[in-house]
């Protein structure tokens, strides 16, 4: 066999073990863990601390009576939950209309420095022992505190993600269909990862943590959410993961907004490769390390080189002759065939939404490769984000 040969057959596996392999590690994991008795953390659904709910907002006008309504609806004592909504730098509306709100702490700011400038300023507010982080434009299920809470009554857990769940219409566009799909397959992940062990990471959308865990971030921090929790994991705290407590956000408007979004997410994620580096240590938690390889670093850092790499490969070997690796090679134009097609109709509702997986696929691994240029390139980096245009029906 030759060298291309076994280049091509050992990225093939890596790339098979990164979107398949990974999960079914998990899951045979899970079952022998269930088998032997040792798949069961610790919960107490009577568990309820007083709690300090946080939402960042930056111009938040058009969606803020809603939150505001969302908030008011949770099912846990009014006493025990204390609400603080960030304005910084907000130019709209959104501090005036939070000022008819008394039971609501606004903290504003007329310099606008980013989210994680805020969320580290907002801390000092906190009285409580538990604080949740919600994003503005995501909406949390009556009960998703009571669910959160009831984790903490284990003194090993130190952070609790909730579910990202995406609304989208029954026929939608790619942006609309490619995310939603995106968190469907991340939060069977996430719910596999904390049963075995802890999850990797949680989304701010909707996010608990002990209060006396927090640790203050560098302003520039991009992925403030994903940092916070895996510094709270480093030390040997787990993460868990609560898929009755979800938080629903509507879609990007369109691709382009999406894929503007996963840019700034994908150099968050390379900023936080290389950072996290120094925190993570194999010795103290070895199972840890490898969730955070496999879930982590293999997609973002190594598959999206991987999947040029095999595609020149595989060209290359179909070239010289092999019937198997024209067989490959058709699969691949096919698959590839299919993402164009699902750019040229990326804006339109149509039937078939399968069209729209090859596309997205291709643009979350561009937006990979994007990120790593503007992180490389465009220094310094700033913590402001430049929210992306979101549907309007939930």
């Amino acid at each position: 066999m030759s060298l291309s040969a076994i280049i091509f057959w050992l990225s093939a596996a890596i790339l098979c073990y990164g979107f398949f392999g990974y999960g079914l590690v998990l899951w045979f994991w899970s079952v022998c863990k269930e088998l032997l008795g040792y798949n069961k953390h610790m919960t107490d659904t009577s568990y309820e601390p007083s709690v300090t709910l946080i939402v960042p907002c930056y111009n938040e006008a058009d969606i803020l009576e809603q939150k505001i309504s969302n908030c008011r609806s949770l099912c846990y004592p009014k006493e025990k939950l204390q609400l603080i909504f960030i304005t910084d730098g907000s130019t709209d509306q959104t501090a005036d209309l939070l000022k008819k709100h008394p039971d609501i702490q606004c903290l504003h700011e007329p310099t606008r420095k980013g989210k994680t400038a805020a969320e580290n300023r907002s801390i000092a507010f906190v009285q409580t022992p538990v604080v949740i982080f919600s994003d503005a434009n995501a909406m949390l299920n009556p009960d998703a505190i009571r669910n959160l809470v009831k984790h903490f009554a284990n003194p090993k857990t130190g952070c609790v993600a909730g579910e990202k769940r995406v609304s989208v219409q029954r026929i939608d566009t790619a942006g609309a269909v490619g995310e939603n799909l995106y968190w469907r397959y991340e939060s069977i992940l996430k719910r596999l990862d904390a049963d075995c062990n802890s999850a990797v990471g949680a989304a701010g959308e909707l996010m608990a943590l002990r209060t006396s865990l927090y640790q203050p971030l560098p302003e520039d921090t991009l992925l403030d959410d994903f940092m916070q929790s895996m510094l709270i994991a480093s030390t040997g705290y787990r993460i868990a993961y609560e898929p009755d407590a979800y938080a629903t956000e509507t879609a990007s408007a369109n691709v382009a907004e999406e894929l503007k979004r996963k840019i700034r997410i994908a150099t968050g994620s390379w900023q936080a490769l290389f950072r996290l580096g120094k925190w993570l240590s194999i010795r103290k938690t070895p199972l840890l390390c490898f969730q955070y390889f496999s879930h982590r670093v293999l997609r973002w850092a190594i598959i999206p080189f991987l999947l040029i790499l095999l595609f020149l490969l595989n060209l290359v070997l179909a070239i010289s002759g092999d019937a198997l690796y024209r067989v490959f090679m058709t699969l691949q134009l096919f698959f590839y065939a299919t993402a164009l097609l699902g750019y040229l109709f990326r804006n339109t509702r149509i039937r078939y939404n399968l069209v729209f997986l090859p596309y997205y696929f291709c643009v979350m691994h561009y937006a990979l490769l994007a990120g790593l240029y503007r992180y490389l390139y465009h220094k310094p980096q700033n913590g402001v984000w430049e929210k992306a245009k979101r549907s309007t029906a939930y």
